[in-house]
C-alpha cells in the first residue's frame, strides 16, 4: 500500500468513526431529556438550558467561520433566510422534540426522527412535484410501517399520550425537514459551518427568550443542581460536539455514507433507554427499528445514486 493510499485509508476510518460518534453523542439528547423530566423540569427549561451552554460555542463556530468565508457576504434577504432556517431547523423542531419527549419513549421519540429524510422525499413530491421512483416509494412503505408498528405497541400501553407524544415529534421531524429543503442553496453561498452556527445562534436567542416569557426568572435558583449537570451534557456533548464530528465526518467520507453511518443512532438509543432509563423493549420495537432502518437506507442509496 502506498502512502498516499495508506493516507486515503486512515482518512476514510476517521471520518466513519466520527460520524458513528456523532449519531450516538446526538442520540443521548433523548436520554438526558428523559432523564430531566425525572428531576421535575420540563421541556422549556430544559430547551433553555441546553441552549444557554450551546451559545458560547455556536458563537465562537460562527466567528471562525466568518474568518474563513470573509469575502462572503450576507445580504439582508440571506440573514432573513438564516433567521427563518433557525426557528424552523434548531428552535421549533428542538421545542416540539422536548415537548414530545414527555409523552413517548426515547426509542419511538428516535425511529419517528428517523422519518426525516423521508418527509424531505415527500416534500420534493407534493411541493416540487418530482416523481419518486418505486425504490423510493417502497422506502416510504417501509420507513412508516415500523413506526406504525412501534406506534401501536405504545398505544395500546400508553394511551392518548402516546398519540400526542407521537404528534409533537412527528412535527418536529416535520420543521427539520422544511429546514433541510431551503437550506440546500444557503449552504453552498455561505457555508455549513457558518449556517449552523447562524441558524443555532438565532434558536439559542429564540429559546432564552420563550424560557423569559413563560417561565419565572427567580425560580432559576429553584432548579435541582443534577439538571443543571444534564444540561450541560446535553449542550456540549449531545449538541455541539456531535455537529461538529458529523461535519469533520462529511468532509472525509461524504454526506451520503455520513448519513449511512449516521444510522447507529436508533440502535444507540434502543441501547441507552434500556440501560439507562430502563425502558421495555419487545419485538414490536426492534421490528420497528429494523423497518426505519431499512427504509431509511433506501432512500439514502436512491439519492447517492441520482447524484452520482
Amino acid at each position: 500500500m502506498t502512502l498516499v493510499a495508506a493516507t486515503d485509508h486512515r482518512r476514510r476510518w476517521i471520518g466513519f468513526a466520527l460520524a458513528a460518534f456523532g449519531a450516538i453523542a446526538f442520540s443521548g439528547k433523548a436520554i438526558i431529556v428523559k432523564l430531566g423530566f425525572r428531576y421535575g423540569a420540563d421541556a422549556v427549561t430544559l430547551l433553555a438550558l441546553r441552549m444557554l451552554v450551546a451559545l458560547p460555542f455556536f458563537l465562537a463556530m460562527g466567528a471562525w467561520a466568518r474568518r474563513s468565508r470573509a469575502r462572503t457576504r450576507i445580504g439582508a434577504r440571506d440573514a432573513l433566510r438564516i433567521a427563518l432556517l433557525g426557528f424552523f431547523g434548531y428552535y421549533l423542531a428542538s421545542f416540539l422534540d422536548f415537548a414530545g419527549l414527555a409523552y413517548i419513549t426515547a426509542t419511538l421519540e428516535r425511529l419517528i426522527l428517523y422519518l426525516t429524510p423521508t418527509i424531505v422525499l415527500a416534500i420534493g413530491v407534493l411541493v416540487f412535484r418530482r416523481r419518486p421512483t418505486r425504490v423510493q416509494l417502497g422506502a416510504l412503505v417501509l420507513s412508516y410501517a415500523g413506526v406504525v408498528l412501534a406506534f401501536a405497541h405504545d398505544l395500546e400501553v400508553g394511551g392518548r399520550d402516546i398519540a400526542l407524544g407521537s404528534a409533537l415529534v412527528f412535527a418536529s421531524a416535520l420543521s427539520y425537514a422544511i429546514y433541510l429543503v431551503g437550506s440546500g442553496e444557503l449552504v453552498a453561498r455561505v457555508g455549513a459551518m457558518r449556517l449552523t452556527a447562524y441558524a443555532s445562534t438565532v434558536a439559542c436567542v429564540l429559546c432564552l427568550g420563550q424560557y423569559v416569557l413563560l417561565r419565572p426568572l427567580d425560580g432559576v435558583a429553584a432548579i435541582p443542581p443534577a439538571v443543571w449537570w444534564l444540561s450541560l451534557l446535553n449542550g456540549t456533548l449531545c449538541t455541539v460536539v456531535p455537529v461538529l464530528a458529523v461535519m469533520m465526518a462529511i468532509e472525509r467520507i461524504g454526506s451520503g455514507l455520513a448519513a449511512q453511518v449516521g444510522m447507529l443512532g436508533p440502535v444507540s438509543t434502543i441501547v441507552l433507554s434500556l440501560l439507562v432509563l430502563g425502558e421495555p423493549m419487545g419485538p414490536w420495537q426492534v421490528t420497528g427499528t429494523l423497518l426505519v432502518l431499512s427504509g431509511v437506507l433506501l432512500v439514502s442509496r436512491a439519492k447517492a445514486v441520482q447524484g452520482g
